[in-house]
């Protein structure tokens, strides 16, 4: 058997085996360069090349950086100073359905999804919106984002790596910023005023997926709170919290009313899920008592990056049980801080009042040694470590992303240079854990990538890109290069339903190319209409960020396939008009 054939026929089981996610797509991808290496259809160099590539790493460093701008709370940041300034609730929803696709330009879209989910819906319940009309827009505005910039979404990145192999040059990095804002502004204009009459209006509560804490959290000296009156403080409007009860020497007030105003010294009993206390440490001048009298005491003392947050449940047999936790003399014993309290049943009690019961959750901070020895009445649920933003390092951390994206950008320095440089100092500055740098990357992306990159290399040296863009060329000649765009347009939106958008992206580069040029058109309009449709999956869930929002909105999948199906033709109609002016065929 020929090579060309036996390559198609490797083509064909892959692109079944991506289709039906039989096995994971990265497994596949490695699957397939197995055997291009036993079939003598690549040399062990070629067919690792692509591991060691500079979208490899430089994907890879995106990776981290974004992590970097979470872990110091960036983007939480930004969302909830939009909260806080906004006058009109409506005004304020578009606004951050504005402001999402603008930071997903520039960091994953996926986690600008994630971040930004709980503060639009609760901007959506001020607004008197139901939830799910707000966040299926949440995540197609970060989606639409993803298309102004080159690193906006990974099937960008992985496009452009993929064409110098080609004989293209690479993307530029706001190259597709021509096709890419356009699309994304009136897409923004589809999902403010057309999507919100084809969504059902299922008023579902966010907070039934996440985990209610109970805190008790001190104003201290100069906090913004000072002076406020809770409704004016927005603790339950902007930040998710609810004040069950406040200290105030002495004496406690239950259920303290929208007038009452806080003084410094106060101790808020605040309800809310365990992002939303820990934004509010950083963010309102407010501490724990529990963690403030530890590092007083230096029972929490530990190296630089040892600290870690977990939830843990208390079981039977504690000498805790029927206790507060002072009485317990928790902190003493274990060398640990409560920050919050978890229990299934409602409690206008504080924190420090509460006795604990078997089935309590403890938020606890401290070091990893002393978390070790929690003993057999605490079974640790989870570490949340990474996700309690730091605000002290959102500065640098910003500097950092936007000063590798900046060098990168204006061609001072290779972006995967830049962003790799970015990464070290970000290590060495201690923004970051080496261990958490390594967990931020999405490692099936990057061998998926590798092994794509690898199969397009046999793919050109075989012949098998001539024999199968010749067919091809017959098909699709009558209908001129308009025709044909829209053609390729069309198969590659229909290939990111079932299958990855880099791997959809991969697959229909060469076959773009290869036609193009054998029916005698630049084929730069043509890679750019590819990675426009690979990026823009809007007609199923599948796409990590809309599923995301698909449990917590109570999507049902016609629903995606209702409002994502004209989104897409506004987007394939857009492209249509822009990229021949752009890049004439």
């Amino acid at each position: 058997m020929d090579p060309v054939t036996i390559l198609l026929i490797l083509f064909m089981a892959a692109l079944i085996l991506f289709a039906t996610e039989w096995l994971p797509i990265d497994v596949t991808a490695l699957l397939l360069l197995t055997a291009l290496l036993l079939l003598g259809l690549l040399t062990p160099k070629e067919a690792f090349a692509g591991f060691g590539s500079d979208t490899a790493l430089t994907l890879a460093s995106l990776f981290v950086l974004t992590r970097v701008l979470l872990r110091a709370g960036v983007i939480e940041w930004i969302g909830q100073s939009l909260a806080r300034r906004a006058r009109n609730a409506t005004g304020l929803l578009r606004a951050m359905l504005g402001t999402v696709a603008g930071v997903s330009a520039f960091t994953s879209n996926t986690a600008t999804t994630a971040v930004f989910l709980p503060v639009v819906a609760g901007v959506s319940r001020r607004a008197g919106i139901p939830v799910s009309r707000a966040l299926m827009p949440l995540a197609f505005s970060s989606i639409l984002g993803g298309t102004v910039t080159v690193i906006g979404t990974s099937t960008n990145l992985v496009v452009s790596g993929a064409l110098p192999a080609a004989g293209e040059r690479p993307l530029g990095f706001f190259e597709l910023a021509w096709v890419g804002l356009p699309t994304a502004l009136i897409g923004l204009l589809y999902l403010f005023f057309i999507a919100p009459r084809l969504l059902p209006a299922r008023e579902v509560q966010l907070e039934e997926t996440l985990r209610a804490y109970l805190a008790d959290l001190t104003v201290a000296p100069g906090s913004s709170l000072i002076g406020q009156s809770l409704r004016e403080s927005g603790l339950g409007r902007d930040h998710g919290l609810t004040v069950v009860a406040v200290r105030r020497g002495e004496e406690t007030t239950y259920a303290p009313g929208p007038d009452f105003v806080i003084r410094e010294g106060d101790t808020l009993g605040v309800e809310g899920p365990t992002a939303r206390i820990l934004a509010g440490k950083t963010m309102l001048g407010v501490v724990s008592r529990s963690e403030q009298k530890m590092l007083q005491e230096g029972a929490g003392a530990a190296r630089p990056g040892s600290v870690r947050l977990v939830e843990a449940v208390i079981l039977p047999g504690s000498s805790l049980l029927g206790r507060t936790l002072r009485e317990g003399r928790f902190r003493e014993r274990y060398g640990l801080s409560v920050l919050a309290l978890h229990r299934r049943e409602k409690t206008t009690e504080r924190l420090g009042r509460l006795r604990l019961r078997v089935g309590d959750v403890l938020l606890i901070q401290g070091s990893a040694e002393k978390i070790a020895g929690l003993g057999e009445h605490f079974a640790v649920l989870g570490d949340l470590t990474e996700k309690h933003p730091d605000l002290r390092k959102a500065p640098l951390a910003l500097l950092l992303f936007l000063g590798a994206v900046g060098l990168g950008a204006f061609g001072v320095l290779p972006l995967g240079v830049a962003v790799v440089s970015a990464v070290a100092l970000s290590l060495a500055l201690r923004l970051i854990t080496p261990e958490e740098a390594y967990t931020s990357v999405e490692w099936p992306v990057i061998v998926l990538v590798a092994c794509m990159l690898a199969f397009g290399t046999a793919f050109e040296d075989t012949g098998a890109a001539r024999v199968l863009t010749g067919a091809i060329s017959g098909v699709l000649e009558p209908l001129g290069p308009l025709g044909l765009l829209a053609a390729l347009f069309f198969v590659t939106v229909a290939l990111t339903q079932p299958m990855s958008n880099q791997a959809a992206a991969l697959v229909m580069l060469p076959l773009a190319i290869g036609t193009a040029k054998t029916l005698g058109y630049d084929p730069r309009p043509f890679v750019i209409g590819i990675t426009i449709a690979a990026s823009n999956s809007f007609i199923t869930p599948l796409e990590p960020s809309c599923m995301l929002v698909y449990g917590p909105g109570h999507y049902t999948f016609m629903d995606f396939v209702r409002v994502g199906t004209g989104l897409t033709l506004v987007t394939f109609l857009v492209a249509l008009l822009i990229i021949p002016v752009v890049w004439p065929f």
